[in-house]
């Protein structure tokens, strides 16, 4: 018995940035989404950099938890998939209502570019749980926003950090 798990333990693949980069190369050379990185997301980092840092940890995780990290990686490539500055106070409600329209706005972008599964499309939609109300389907979502958060904080506190 013991022999079979010690097995199945070494059949599980460990996570690799190789094989990370090839399950997003589509979407990551992608010149509508490497626009993204002309745009801040938080604080010195673009868009295109948060959206990689949370599609590389939601691998990473999902791997090791033996999940979908095919479609985790790829949908968190695309959760924050929108172009407009939402700090822009001009234009009104941008800031306000920013954090439960955006998801939308990523998943639209998206679906016009790539062809997504229904995993994808959760994780696009609902990665600002619990201000989206709904409730994530998977536990990839959940990984998802989840790491989010966790590379907001960091980028936040990397851009206030006195040297």
């Amino acid at each position: 018995m013991e022999s079979i798990k010690q097995q199945h333990i070494l059949s599980i693949s460990e996570p690799s940035i190789a094989e990370f980069k090839e399950i997003i190369r589509d979407i990551a050379t992608n010149p509508n989404i490497t626009a993204l990185k002309e745009h801040i997301q938080h604080n010195n980092s673009s868009r295109y950099y948060h959206c990689l840092c949370v599609s590389y940890y939601t691998y990473y995780i999902c791997k090791k938890l033996r999940l979908d990290y095919i479609s985790a990686a790829r949908g968190a490539m695309l959760h924050d998939f929108y172009y407009y500055d939402w700090r822009n106070k001009k234009v009104e409600g941008q800031k306000k209502f920013h954090a439960f329209r955006h998801p939308s706005i990523a998943l639209k972008n998206a679906l016009d570019i790539f062809e997504l599964n229904d995993k994808e499309k959760d994780i696009i939609k609902k990665h600002m749980w619990p201000l989206t109300i709904k409730f994530p389907s998977y536990p990839e979502s959940y990984i998802v926003t989840l790491v989010d958060k966790y590379c907001a904080t960091i980028e936040f506190f990397k851009s206030t950090k006195k040297y």
